[in-house]
């Protein structure tokens, strides 16, 4: 099936003088224009921000050869795979708004769209902005993690499935840490692709592998469906306030023209980003490497601390689930503890607040999410003292 797109962004036929523009255009005829009123084309733009601004609703084109250049040259593609079209990119102020845009792209009001749970509360709370629906599909745990596609094939084929237009993949899952298995991936293509489903494959926490199993790859690129992958600055080099992020569109060839065709518009409303931000893209990108290394290495020591101090609790009443990659881990506690009178213990007497596994909707009660990215001293005190609390409260 082919992938159907939300009515609310208008692509009807242009008028006859925009028609007649896009031809002069197209044979390299340059127009005068009477109401041209970007002050930067008249010598009135200040010192401070120099240069003609573009308005290129896709991003400005040398930003996004040089984000091209860098997925081909750093990404996980497949070997042989073609280098990333800077066309194909679209450069936005974080993925939040990439979210947004997309869900404007494929959902009407009521319709829905997939996302995981135990999960980040943002997706439902954007979808609720945009008037769609979330509508959750179960990561299971049997010593790891994984999708229950069997379940997600029956949600699809069922009248609900009707509603749906979108499937959105963390890669890899936030706080479950878990990436999408190939035979995963296979199988939600496929169904996907049946359905006339885009997926959305968030992968911001990609490059941040702790436990991983083999086999991972990046959404990005993928061919067999519709895709819209979104990274950006904010976890790439650990600065949530550098807001770049981006979309890469991949997918069936007439699919991909039709989300374009329609993504332009959305991103012609809300303005292309910044030019001040999209000139500092070379340096900050060239900054990409080491700074994802010197993130990795911090997470990857705190990870080894943790285990440590687990296997040498003399309690042995704590434990952490697995976690394949990103930078937050679950600890899980028994569960005859509550995770609120936990939160609220570690508020008192350690001067540490938390979040409980019910903020992500997981399951049942009994866990912790856990951030690795403090400094090591630090990050070993916070552990410490939920051992500790925990021992306490069963004492």
């Amino acid at each position: 099936m082919t992938v159907r797109f939300s009515s609310r962004v208008d692509i009807s036929a242009p008028n006859p003088i925009a028609a007649a523009e896009a031809d002069a255009r197209a044979h390299g005829v340059v127009l005068g224009k009477l109401n041209d009123s970007n002050p930067t084309r008249h010598g009135l733009a200040p010192a401070e921000v120099p240069g003609v601004y573009t308005a290129e609703p896709r991003g400005p084109r040398p930003a996004r050869e040089t984000l091209a250049r860098y997925l081909s040259d750093t990404g996980d593609s497949p070997a042989g795979s073609a280098p990333v079209d800077p066309d194909s990119l679209y450069l936005l102020s974080s993925t939040s708004e990439a979210y947004s845009w997309l869900i404007k792209l494929l959902c009407d009001a009521g319709d829905a769209v997939l996302a995981p749970k135990p999960g980040y509360p943002l997706i439902e709370s954007i979808a609720r902005l945009e008037c769609v629906d979330t509508i959750e599909y179960q990561l299971r745990f049997d010593g790891s993690w994984f999708i229950d596609t069997a379940a997600i094939e029956q949600l699809l084929y069922s009248e609900q499935g009707e509603r749906i237009r979108a499937l959105v993949l963390i890669n890899p899952n936030n706080p479950s840490g878990s990436y999408v298995k190939p035979e995963e991936r296979a199988t939600l293509v496929r169904l996907c692709a049946e359905r006339g489903i885009a997926i959305i494959a968030d992968e911001v926490f990609y490059d941040y592998a702790l436990e991983p199993f083999d086999g991972n790859a990046r959404l990005a690129g993928e061919t067999g469906v519709l895709t819209f992958a979104l990274d950006g600055f904010s976890k790439m080099l650990a600065a949530p306030h550098a807001k770049v992020g981006w979309i890469r569109v991949s997918g069936p060839q007439s699919d991909v023209i039709e989300a374009q065709r329609r993504l332009d518009v959305i991103a012609d409303d809300y303005l292309p980003m910044s030019d001040i931000i999209a000139d500092r893209l070379p340096e900050l990108l060239a900054a990409a490497p080491a700074q994802v290394a010197r993130v990795r290495e911090r997470v990857r020591g705190n990870l080894a601390a943790l285990h440590g101090m687990l296997e040498g609790d003399e309690h042995g009443l704590v434990d952490v689930l697995r976690a394949e990659g990103g930078w937050n881990i679950l600890l899980r506690v028994p569960s005859v503890i509550d995770e609120n009178e936990l939160v609220l213990r570690l508020i008192e007497s350690h001067g540490l607040t938390g979040q409980p596994g019910y903020f992500f909707d997981m399951t049942s009660n009994g866990y912790l999410a856990v951030s690795l990215l403090p400094e090591p001293d630090e990050f070993r005190r916070n552990i410490r003292a939920v051992l500790d609390t925990v021992a306490a409260m069963l004492g």
